[in-house]
């Protein structure tokens, strides 16, 4: 039995993609593993959303070598979408982009295959092997935004929805051992039903299964009272909001074609406050965005203190060849480190007034390391909690303590 090891680099979109080629490999009679361990064939899943993460999908091919000098090599996503050619003179036996991932496994009997022209519609062959406690489910694919910054949307293509009888289909197969379902997507923000959007209606749907409902991310340009308010009604909605922000100033906002002002989307992060006052806000926030002069990143650094934040991720600006941006004028790798050091230092203080806000919460335990059990309240903060029970995939009460490693400590409480 051929022994495949399935490699994975970049988003939630990514990995849900992976798992569905897990699935299917062994459906297929194939042996498994997503650890970097010996394999007769490897294929890595790439990603080419910054330089870096485009790098790392290029060293990957030589990690893999390490494990199996003639283990067969097969590539695909993002980063062999934008050039095949990077993987090709590396001596891969196998290159696909970002469509048909399913047809790799067609193609380990059969040989090679070229990127696949990406499709107007959603494509609807790919379904994960879930692990258990929390599922993730594919909503949405591709992007109509087209940030100034971002080459996804050339990658992935335009946006498309899966119908919401196949994610229905989907959700009602999971077995009672899944307490948490995390939709997720390259913009859930458009998911769409009949042309219009359908977030809300799907995620009622989806209410009643009585399982925690998560979103993996939102637009600020979702954001409404009627939408807020439908979310409210939700029985299982977990209150965590990824909202990307990516700068506070608006001129820098402008620059990146980004489709709000900073007062728009403070307004919508206080509406969302509103319906849910303990709800977990973090955010995107690239720093050293072409031209962005020191009196814009002091108005950004103002600005996320101003929406106190649960958390950010702080992203140092990467060139994307093709990018309306890659044409603007870059600015020196030690600006962008001294911006993106200075964000860390806000980020840790908001955290802390975030924390101190929180007396307790109804953690969903993932995982026991060894000395504490681990997860993450609905309104996301990594708990660490001590107990002589096993508590591992059960939803618990607890009380919120001191700051700990990237969360809390937290008391189980019966």
């Amino acid at each position: 039995m051929k022994k495949i090891c399935i490699m994975t680099l970049g988003c939630k979109v990514n990995k849900y993609e992976s798992d569905a080629l897990v699935k299917l490999l062994e459906e297929h009679g194939f042996l498994t593993t997503e650890k970097l361990e010996f394999a007769d064939i490897f294929v890595i899943n790439t990603c080419a959303v910054t330089a870096e993460a485009e790098k790392k999908s290029r060293q990957m091919i030589a990690r893999c070598r390490k494990f199996n000098p003639k283990a067969r090599i097969l590539i695909c996503g993002c980063a062999s979408q934008k050039n095949q050619i990077q993987f090709k003179e590396k001596g891969v036996e196998v290159v696909t982009g970002v469509a048909g991932k399913t047809k790799l496994v067609d193609i380990i009997e059969q040989g090679n295959i070229d990127v696949s022209e990406l499709p107007l519609i959603y494509e609807d062959d790919m379904i994960a092997k879930q692990s258990r406690i929390r599922a993730y489910i594919k909503i949405q694919d591709g992007c109509n935004n087209f940030c100034s910054y971002c080459i996804i949307p050339y990658l992935r293509g335009r946006s498309r929805s899966r119908s919401m009888e196949s994610i229905m289909q989907e959700a009602n197969a999971f077995g009672a051992e899944i307490k948490e379902i995390v939709l997720t997507g390259i913009n859930v923000t458009d998911y769409k039903i009949n042309g219009k959007n359908g977030l809300l209606t799907l995620l009622q749907r989806l209410d009643t299964l009585g399982k925690r409902l998560r979103l993996s991310s939102l637009e600020e340009t979702l954001v409404s009272e009627e939408f807020v308010k439908g979310l409210a009604r939700l029985k299982n909605f977990c209150p965590h909001f990824h909202l990307s922000l990516q700068s506070g100033c608006d001129s820098v906002l402008k620059r990146m074609n980004r489709k709000y002002t900073a007062d728009e989307f403070y307004n919508s992060v206080a509406l969302l406050r509103k319906y849910f006052p303990l709800a977990g806000i973090t955010t995107d926030v690239i720093v050293g965005f072409p031209d962005e002069s020191d009196d814009e990143f002091e108005v950004t650094r103002q600005f996320i203190e101003r929406v106190k934040f649960s958390s950010l991720h702080i992203f140092k600006y990467s060139h994307r060849d093709g990018t309306v941006a890659s044409r603007m004028k870059d600015l020196d790798d030690k600006i962008k480190s001294q911006r993106s050091d200075v964000l860390e230092s806000v980020k840790a203080e908001l955290f802390d007034e975030f924390v101190k806000k929180n007396k307790g919460g109804k953690v969903l335990v993932e995982e026991f390391d060894g000395q504490y059990y681990v997860g993450y309240t609905e309104n996301y903060i990594k708990c660490y909690i001590q107990s002589d029970k096993d508590l591992v995939n059960q939803i618990v009460n607890v009380e919120i303590g001191e700051r700990f490693k990237d969360g809390v400590l937290a008391k189980y409480k019966n």
